[in-house]
């Protein structure tokens, strides 16, 4: 298709030393404010302040109570465990993206979504190319590769 980005492939096996769940893992940012930090601890300098609340972040590393984290556009830090949740969202990548009705490229189209826009996964089953989701107060279908927040092949529900 063209215009769609490949989701990225989760590493098989990592695991993380302090909640034992699967490394790489996608979460969201749980505040509308969120520092992130040069190393995990609260001594360390602040780099970044995210102001976007869901805003999805890859968790690369732990460390305590501490997680690194890279954001959509590559850049990483540590981020304190509380400021982060497990909520799964995504964000629109690449060009404007048309939210359709059903799971298929001739479904009606719900609303277009233009690249920066965050929204919340419902349901997003393997094999299936297409991702329920929620986005700008609209409710739809969306191609995984539109979209910077899943796994190639993962199931979210």
């Amino acid at each position: 298709m063209a215009g769609a980005l490949r989701p990225p492939e989760r590493p098989e096996g990592r695991r993380g030393d302090t909640t034992g769940l699967p490394l790489p893992r996608f979460a969201s940012l749980r505040a509308e404010r969120v520092n992130l930090r040069a190393g995990p601890g609260s001594r360390f300098r602040v780099e970044w302040t995210y102001v976007r609340r869901d805003l999805p972040v890859e968790i690369v590393r732990e460390h305590d109570v501490w997680r690194r984290v890279r954001d959509p556009e590559g850049v990483e830090g540590w981020v304190h465990q509380q400021m982060l949740s497990g909520r799964r969202t995504f964000i629109v990548r690449g060009a404007e993206r048309a939210l359709r009705r059903a799971p298929s490229e001739n479904a009606v189209e719900v609303a277009r979504l233009a690249p920066g826009v965050v929204g919340q996964f419902r349901r997003c089953a393997e094999p299936s190319d297409w991702c329920e989701v929620q986005a700008a107060g609209h409710r739809g279908y969306l191609r995984r590769g539109e979209v910077w927040g899943i796994y190639a092949g993962e199931t979210v529900d």
